[in-house]
């Protein structure tokens, strides 16, 4: 299946509120009216980007995780998106990649925001995470993952679609939009990235900006400020077609990353 349709949530966050959240979320997605393959959340969709963890954390059977299968189920679509989850006797910030038939797959943040305190309530994950969804091979990650493009190298066309979920504050949303058509270019891939806007509870603003850019560096979709939910289409061929007319990927440095 060359072609796969993507319907992204440009979401305003109600803070540490899970229950308003998932409301909110849900009645706003009953709205699609076409069939979509995958339906992105941003970062921290229940919650916000919150650094409670012993308040807000939910196990692997919570609510959430609940309320994300019932999603797919309805609209027969992968959803995916990250959530405050404890496991055993740790936190992680966890994106879920929910399917319709409630089997699932997740990637825990690599890269916790030193800035924020992230890493001091939050366990990293190493572990990186590639799903397969109609042919394409995708590569979730979260927010300040994008900053180390080490971790986000194409190596061996690992990926057709590195997928950024985010809380990435206006603030910065300059690094944002240049280092989104940076990633793309240098993995010829599309990339698909997800941010939140309004204000938080630590009174940080978002101006969204979530972007599709293509493996050329061209635009696909772009939105900046408003709460936005929209369904586009990618085509794989566009993939090959840049791998085939200029073949960089071929002449990457070779590496192993070492934990």
């Amino acid at each position: 299946m060359n072609t796969l349709k993507i319907t992204t949530f440009q979401a305003y966050l109600f803070w540490e509120n899970i229950d308003k959240n998932l409301q909110n979320l849900g009645l706003r997605l009953s709205s699609i009216r076409e069939k979509t393959d995958l339906i992105v959340l941003p970062e921290m969709f229940s919650t916000g980007f919150s650094m409670n963890v012993e308040k807000l954390a939910e196990e692997m059977d919570g609510r959430t995780m609940t309320w994300m299968l019932d999603q797919a189920k309805k609209f027969e679509s992968v959803v995916t998106g990250s959530l405050i989850i404890k496991d055993g006797k740790k936190y992680y910030n966890r994106l879920i990649w929910m399917r319709p038939d409630g089997s699932y797959e997740y990637y825990d943040k690599r890269h916790l925001f030193g800035l924020g305190e992230e890493d001091q309530h939050y366990t990293a994950g190493n572990k990186k995470l590639f799903v397969e969804l109609h042919g394409w091979k995708i590569c979730p990650v979260i927010c300040y993952d994008l900053r180390f493009p080490v971790w986000l190298r194409n190596v061996s066309d690992d990926y057709d679609m590195l997928l950024v979920v985010a809380n990435w504050p206006e603030k910065r949303s300059l690094h944002w939009r240049t280092l989104i058509p940076a990633r793309a270019v240098e993995n010829q891939a599309f990339i698909v990235a997800v941010n939140r806007v309004g204000h938080d509870g630590n009174e940080v603003y978002h101006s969204g900006d979530s972007m599709c850019i293509d493996p050329s560096g061209k635009v696909v979709y772009y939105k900046p400020n408003d709460e936005d939910l929209y369904t586009f289409s990618i085509n794989k061929e566009e993939v090959g077609n840049a791998r085939t007319a200029f073949p960089f990927l071929k002449d990457a440095d070779k590496f192993k990353l070492i934990d």
